[in-house]
């Protein structure tokens, strides 16, 4: 090549005409073949080129459900262990708040079934005076009063019971709070009227109304009425734990709300 360049571009003519010509033809030759060479090399890398680039680029026939069967089964994704240590809590205040509103619930019904009293109280024909007895089942409110607190503590059995279980797989604890929340709502709102109308026949009870000529009947019936005052007081902590309840309930499932 380097006779090449010589003869193409750095020739020197001589003092003789003959070795002129000659040495002109030469290096006519000479530069056509170079040209030529180096332009078939250009062509051959440029070939060379365009293939890589076109294998490189060459459109996939794959079928998807060919890609489907090569792609490598999807793990489910794992449950991070912050979000079950937070499950498991929930489960478990969820557990103990059932177990007490149980607790609370028989407490209720046993003291308010219990509550009966025999006096002797004056009758119309003076001066005789007869025995006369309070129970809880003189009154429509506080019958209301037994059957409600008596559902929800059955109520309180079974949904501890599929706590409990939930406690034992915290994943599935959210579906078992959603289910029951409604119910929690629903037998918040029994607990709450049952415990407001024995609340207001007790009251009379114990205060009377002189407007309308009831009179009260704790001076005589002071056991009776210890005892309804305590069955009202404890249901009155059932409804706050149904309360506890809804709103634990709610905040549990609003961290699974994506933010």
């Amino acid at each position: 090549m380097k006779t090449n360049h010589l003869a193409c571009g750095k020739f020197q003519p001589k003092k003789s005409q003959k070795h002129i010509h000659f040495l002109y033809i030469y290096s006519s030759h000479s530069c056509v073949w170079y040209i030529f060479n180096h332009t078939y090399n250009i062509q051959q890398n440029l070939a060379r080129g365009m293939a890589s680039e076109s294998y490189k680029t060459a459109p996939d026939t794959t079928t998807s459900w060919e890609k489907e069967e090569t792609r490598p089964p999807v793990a489910p994704p794992r449950q991070p262990p912050q979000s079950r240590a937070s499950a498991a809590y929930f489960a478990l205040v969820d557990v103990v708040l059932r177990f007490l509103l149980f607790a609370s619930a028989l407490a209720a019904v046993l003291v308010m079934v219990t509550s009966k009293q025999t006096e002797i109280v004056p009758i119309p024909i003076y001066p005789f005076q007869a025995p006369a007895s309070a129970k809880f089942n003189h009154s429509p409110a506080f019958i209301y009063f037994v059957a409600a607190l008596s559902a929800v503590g059955f109520y309180s059995i079974i949904s501890g019971l599929f706590s409990l279980f939930a406690l034992l797989r915290p994943g599935s604890f959210p579906k078992v709070v959603s289910h029951f929340l409604i119910f929690d709502v629903l037998f918040l709102g029994v607990v709450a009227a049952a415990t407001g109308t024995a609340g207001g026949v007790a009251y009379i009870g114990l205060k009377g109304n002189s407007h309308t000529g009831w009179r009260k009947i704790c001076n005589i019936y002071d056991e009776f009425c210890r005892h309804i005052g305590a069955s009202i007081a404890v249901s009155l902590v059932a409804s706050i734990l149904l309360a506890l309840l809804v709103l634990f309930s709610i905040s549990s499932l609003s961290k699974k709300i994506p933010r």
